[in-house]
């Protein structure tokens, strides 16, 4: 995983209290969506349902030309509106006509059109666009990695505002259709499945479709030289996987553990039921980073994870966001734990598998090794604030919290749950609450007060509580450590950044 703060947390208050009154008019659409952690994410007065990208990228120069059409529904009465964007916009068109726009904060696009939009009817926006998306400097930073043979964008929780005009928040996701003409010799790969490629007076534009909702921030780009590798699983879903062709020492470890996604798909199945998506694979572009992130369909990794040789483990971890981050999205950034809790569980059941460490022994082995007054303790995973959204806590101490979950209530009722969930909130947003509604639905009981003790105490809950759901207590010794262990702890990195700041350009971080 990994983030990036649009809006300082320092500042959030500031802005919750902005946003109402800004939005007092009834006609003029909010700027923020309403999530507490991000309050400059998203818009309101708006629902989009498809976005059609037609973009051309010169790697040599990093300059991005694009124009988007953005298909939408009206929520309100709207005579102005906004799209979350940072680049150059030459001409916005509403509805066909030409509508007036204006920049606003570091990344608002107020557009007004020639007539209020009324409450309810489709609405058709096109914007007309070009910039160099790693000049473009938001809190000190750019969040578009510049590769050796070209860029590209993923990044969490948002990427977008680099490269496409959006509502950038997950409660509003649509499908897409992302066109990308780059010089001759170079690739463009994106989200789901590509449906046409084309070459012509030195450009080759490849189209790709994904046609199930996807949140903003899991739509990605990557242009440079890759080589590709292409397959069809035992259900008839493509795969395609594509490497940096300048991976060095890493290709080799890269290749071992993508090549495997099929594979991990196939089992992950049988965890939490049919893949909900057109296509499947994964992409490692040449850049420092050392974070990976479930880019939809398609995950986006770090050359930096296999630097230790290969490492299934974030496969399974990224592929398990497809159904637990991805179908089933946050309602708002706090409720990242039904996102991180269940893809790392899905380590531990991968470990299980393999036989390396059971599920069982790894939450044994994260209770025995944290202290009590280790800091971990105090975050909270269903509820974690902005500054820890992808704590290792929310990751470790919101597994533990599924194991939990496990042994109160057995495998059976368990399992079903793991599938359950990612059916009934299939291409929907949730709430953690409302995980735990469905879980004491299926389970026949009250789970509130479980839940409470390994979500959101700031404490480490205490041996005869943490026995009472048969985690373990650390005897002098303490439990040995899972042989998985090494190799999903090197997936914590999956929740770290690096800023990539434009030269010339003094910026803050926030390092995890």
């Amino acid at each position: 995983m990994h983030r990036r703060i649009i809006v300082p947390s320092a500042l959030a208050a500031t802005l919750l209290l902005a946003i109402p009154a800004s939005a007092a008019n009834t006609s003029i659409g909010a700027p923020g969506i309403g999530d507490p952690y991000y309050p400059a994410a998203g818009n309101g007065g708006y629902d989009v349902s498809h976005y059609d990208l037609r973009l051309r990228y010169q790697p040599q120069t990093d300059l991005l030309e694009g124009t988007a059409t953005i298909l939408a529904t009206s929520t309100q009465r709207l005579s102005r509106f906004n799209l979350d964007f940072g680049l150059s916009v030459h001409e916005v068109r509403v509805n066909g006509r030409k509508a007036a726009f204006t920049a606003s904060g570091d990344h608002e696009l107020e557009v007004t059109p020639v007539t209020p939009l009324e409450k309810g009817r489709p609405v058709s926006v096109v914007v007309r666009y070009a910039g160099k998306p790693s000049e473009l400097s938001i809190g000190g930073y750019t969040a578009w990695h510049r590769t050796p043979d070209g860029g590209v964008a993923a990044q969490e929780p948002d990427s977008a505002v680099w490269w496409f005009p959006s509502n950038d928040h997950p409660l509003d996701k649509a499908t897409y259709d992302i066109s990308v003409a780059v010089p001759d010799g170079t690739q463009a790969i994106s989200n789901g499945v590509l449906v046409s490629q084309s070459s012509r007076l030195g450009w080759t534009r490849f189209s790709w479709r994904s046609d199930k909702p996807q949140a903003s921030y899991l739509a990605t780009l990557a242009v440079g030289k890759f080589d590709i590798t292409t397959d069809k699983t035992a259900d008839g879903l493509p795969v395609l996987n594509a490497y940096s062709r300048d991976l060095g020492a890493n290709a080799g470890a890269a290749r071992a553990s993508i090549e495997r996604t099929a594979e991990v798909t196939e089992w992950l199945t049988e965890v939490f039921g049919p893949y909900p998506f057109n296509a499947i694979g994964g992409y490692v572009p040449n850049v420092k980073s050392g974070y990976a992130l479930e880019t939809q369909t398609r995950p986006f990794y770090s050359p930096r994870q296999f630097a230790n040789g290969a490492n299934v483990s974030v496969v399974v971890h990224e592929m398990a966001h497809q159904w637990y981050g991805d179908s089933v999205s946050v309602d708002g950034w706090k409720d990242i734990w039904v996102n991180e809790g269940f893809a790392r569980y899905s380590q531990w059941l991968w470990s299980e598998k393999e036989g390396e460490g059971t599920a069982q022994e790894l939450a044994d082995y994260v209770y025995a090794t944290r202290a009590a007054d280790d800091p971990f303790w105090t975050v909270k995973p269903g509820d974690p604030g902005p500054d820890n959204q992808f704590h290792i806590a929310v990751y470790d101490r919101g597994a533990l919290a599924l194991q939990a979950l496990r042994n109160e209530i057995g495998d059976e009722d368990f399992f079903t749950i793991l599938k359950g969930w990612p059916a009934e909130r299939a291409y929907g947003n949730a709430k953690v609450g409302d995980f735990v509604a469905y879980a004491e639905r299926i389970a026949g009981r009250p789970l509130g007060a479980l839940f409470d003790t390994w979500l959101y105490e700031p404490a480490k809950p205490a041996a005869p509580t943490a026995a009472g759901v048969g985690i373990a207590q650390a005897d002098a010794a303490g439990p040995a450590q899972p042989r998985s262990w090494k190799k999903i702890a090197e997936t914590n990195t999956i929740h770290e950044h690096e800023h990539e700041r434009p030269k010339g350009t003094k910026g803050h971080g926030h390092d995890h």
